[in-house]
């Protein structure tokens, strides 16, 4: 069990059958009246973020969201195969599960599956992909103005901008987070 008081940045907890992780917590001790706690959080499934304040002796159950490496395998064209490392299970996870980002992960690269009470809603796939450009325009001579980019796509079918010096069958490295050019590999 979780109190309100208790509450912290990061604690995931059930209310009304959600599951819920606090983003930003402050307890509030007015000079007249009940202290309370006012609380962000985001639902952890749907992604939605709310406001609410609760008393300090409110009490919710713990919720243990479960994150396993796992490789992914294939994408039959409705589902894509993970596959456990450890035990070789196949894991099924339908397209709408995962999110923008995992457009830059490729076959047998390693995600982390995010389950709670054995129900799968996310995939992070990693933080850093080295990936090859499979197509983009040469870059043009003399075009030196800062930060100027254009489009590349990758192997994986994921469209970023590079900067102009990037060339077809370059490996670079992207950060999935935001889906932005950081380095050539």
């Amino acid at each position: 069990m979780v109190v309100a008081g208790d509450f912290k940045n990061g604690v995931t907890f059930e209310m009304d059958g959600q599951v819920m992780q606090v983003i930003e917590f402050q307890h509030v001790k007015p000079g007249k009246g009940a202290a309370f706690v006012r609380t962000k959080m985001k639902n952890v499934i749907t992604g939605a973020v709310t406001e609410r304040t609760f008393n300090p002796t409110e009490k919710f159950e713990n919720a243990y969201i479960e994150r396993k490496e796992m490789q992914y395998s294939y994408d039959d064209g409705d589902l894509y195969h993970f596959m456990d490392t450890e035990t070789w299970e196949e894991t099924l996870i339908a397209h709408d599960k995962v999110g923008d980002n995992f457009r830059f992960v490729k076959e047998e690269m390693l995600c982390k599956i995010i389950s709670y009470k054995g129900n799968v809603f996310g995939v992070e796939p990693p933080t850093f992909v080295e990936l090859e450009v499979s197509d983009t325009e040469p870059g043009v001579r003399g075009d030196t103005a800062t930060n100027v980019t254009k489009v590349a796509t990758l192997e994986t079918g994921a469209q970023i901008r590079v900067p102009i010096f990037i060339n077809n069958g370059d490996v670079i490295k992207v950060d999935t987070r935001v889906g932005e050019y950081l380095s050539r590999a």
